[in-house]
């Protein structure tokens, strides 16, 4: 069985289509890339496979289990905006997802923020944008799911941190899941991936192993290029 499996999913918005017909299949053991330029359906897609928000029409299954109440003990979702509030510490915002999150392992984030360089007492407000990033990324991977979605995880922050936060993804990362990483920052990223999805105008452009684009003569980014350029 699929770990994630789309079929035919379509999603509106103001009558323009955020996903047209939709399909994928995806198995355990790999990182993803979700590649795309801005607007093109990343967040959507991912929002939709946690349950955030529901198609117009098509079905999402993770572990063969309809998208819904049952899914959301098998997906981590790091959306583009932080889940923290502005009176927190970085203690306090673990120990909320912790309350919420019966799966939320606090050894592992107890890991992380020390390979984060983030301490406890700081406060969130504090937290410059690279450092913020990595603690939003610290409580998703907390969490024992076996499914990730990371929505644009290394936008906006410096070189220095965007290879930090890759860094924890590689060494965080269970072989007995699957995690997918949405970026338009494909130089940046792509040597986390094992496979890639291309979307655009809210369509499955290209699905693919990074080892057969390599084989074939043609990198993640060159592979970018040509189909967004057209």
């Amino acid at each position: 069985m699929s770990l994630l499996e789309l079929a035919n999913v379509t999603k509106r918005y103001k009558g323009t289509r955020g996903l047209n017909g939709v399909s994928l299949s995806l198995d355990p053991g790999k990182i993803v890339g979700l590649l795309g330029p801005n607007g093109s359906g990343k967040t959507t897609l991912m929002s939709l496979i946690a349950g955030l928000a529901h198609p117009d029409s098509g079905t999402i299954k993770v572990q063969g289990v309809p998208v819904g109440l049952a899914t959301r003990s098998l997906v981590s979702f790091l959306p583009d905006q932080p889940l923290t509030e502005p009176w927190m510490k970085v203690e306090d915002a673990v120990a909320y997802y912790a309350d919420f999150f019966a799966d939320f392992d606090r050894e592992k984030a107890r890991e992380l923020l020390s390979f984060m360089k983030l301490l406890p007492s700081d406060p969130v407000t504090a937290l410059s944008k690279g450092m913020s990033e990595r603690l939003q990324l610290t409580l998703a991977l907390s969490r024992r799911v076996p499914l990730y979605l990371l929505d644009e995880p290394i936008g906006g922050v410096d070189p220095v941190a965007r290879g930090k936060i890759l860094d924890a993804i590689v060494e965080q990362y269970s072989e007995d899941s699957t995690l997918v990483v949405s970026t338009h920052l494909v130089r940046d990223i792509e040597r986390i991936f094992d496979e890639v999805i291309l979307i655009q105008e809210g369509k499955i452009v290209l699905q693919q192993e990074v080892e057969d684009l390599r084989l074939s003569g043609v990198g993640v980014e060159e592979t970018f290029r040509e189909v967004f350029a057209e």
